[in-house]
């Protein structure tokens, strides 16, 4: 089962990769939700995917049992979904803005947008 999602996380990784290389940003957005999705399962499955049990210590014991479950990877996985959320609708309202500013969503249009016969800005300081 863990080669399979292992195989699964490589498929999320280069459609990603190829997602976030276009030119369009609708694409480049929902590339970085999967790139989101891809390391999601890369940190769930270095946690071993197995049917353990739970990470509890028994009254008569000082230590875990050998099989037990590590939530670690749960936990970071729990919080990684919640700032990938917050950070994909902040550029979904980027990307909406944008497109109401501009009326495309290809990046080489956009860099026609810039006005032209103004000064560049300073580089240094």
């Amino acid at each position: 089962m863990e080669v399979a999602i292992v195989i699964l996380t490589g498929v999320f990784f280069l459609v990603s990769i190829y997602l976030i290389l276009s030119r369009h940003i609708i694409r480049v957005l929902l590339g970085v939700a999967m790139l989101g999705n891809g390391v999601n399962l890369t940190i769930f499955t270095a946690g071993r995917i197995t049917r353990e049990i739970p990470p509890i210590i028994g009254n008569n014991a000082s230590v875990p049992l050998e099989g037990i479950a590590n939530p670690l990877p749960q936990a970071l996985v729990l919080t990684a979904i919640v700032i990938a959320f917050s950070f994909f609708a902040f550029l979904l309202v980027l990307v909406f803005r944008t497109y109401q500013e501009l009326g495309t969503d290809d990046t080489a249009e956009m860099r026609d947008a810039e006005p032209k016969g103004e000064a560049s800005p300073p580089l240094g300081y």
